[in-house]
């Protein structure tokens, strides 16, 4: 495979004819070698989806990088942009499927679901800021389980945490993106002043989070 500079990678997919096609093929080969170990946490190369997954991600990454082509900078090297698209296009993927195979019960009922990646307890962090936010997610979680209808929890943990885009939420819970918007504002609401009833305020959860 050749080896190009950002500049050649640039050039020679503008130009068109052969030198796109070799373009094409050799990047074709660098998202598929690279794909394996970015998706090993979410998928084991083992699976049997895993290979056709592959394949359509990366018809998508080379559609997506012929269109997105003028926005590359070249702050970075041009294959590890490649890359970063095709992760984002593989972890939609999986969402999707995930989301289309798994019954609204299954995504909601699962109390231990992770928090937002901001609210993960750093891996440095002392003995003594582990418990705290253990016992602040804990606190976190049994609010939302008192107070919230089981409407308003489902919509806050499709959209808040599961990250599922509106329409895919409103389709799963049966109703419209303007029906859901009202769904999660209420939601909102009564966690927000829950939280201040029992004097803890979202800043104060960010903060705590926030140490190391």
């Amino acid at each position: 495979m050749a080896t190009r500079t950002n500049e050649a990678w640039v050039s020679d997919l503008r130009a068109g004819g052969e030198n796109r096609n070799a373009a094409l093929a050799d990047l074709r080969i660098v998202v598929q070698k690279g794909l394996p170990y970015a998706l090993s946490r979410w998928l084991s190369p083992s699976e049997p989806q895993f290979e056709a997954l592959v394949e359509e991600v990366t018809q998508e990454t080379l559609l997506r990088v012929l269109d997105q082509l003028d926005t590359f900078e070249g702050r970075s090297q041009f294959t590890t942009w490649v890359h970063k698209i095709a992760i984002r296009i593989a972890l939609t993927e999986l969402r999707r499927k995930r989301w289309r195979d798994a019954s609204l019960e299954e995504m909601t009922e699962n109390e231990d679901v992770p928090p937002p990646q901001g609210l993960m307890a750093d891996a440095q962090a002392g003995p003594d800021i582990a418990a705290e936010r253990a016992d602040m997610l804990a606190r976190v979680r049994r609010v939302i389980e008192e107070e919230l209808t089981d409407r308003q929890r489902q919509a806050l943990i499709l959209l808040g945490i599961q990250d599922m885009p509106m329409e895919d939420a409103a389709r799963k819970l049966k109703t419209n993106r303007n029906a859901l918007y009202k769904l999660l504002h209420d939601a909102r609401l009564r966690l927000r002043n829950r939280l201040a009833g029992e004097d803890i305020s979202p800043g104060e959860v960010l903060a705590l989070f926030e140490q190391k």
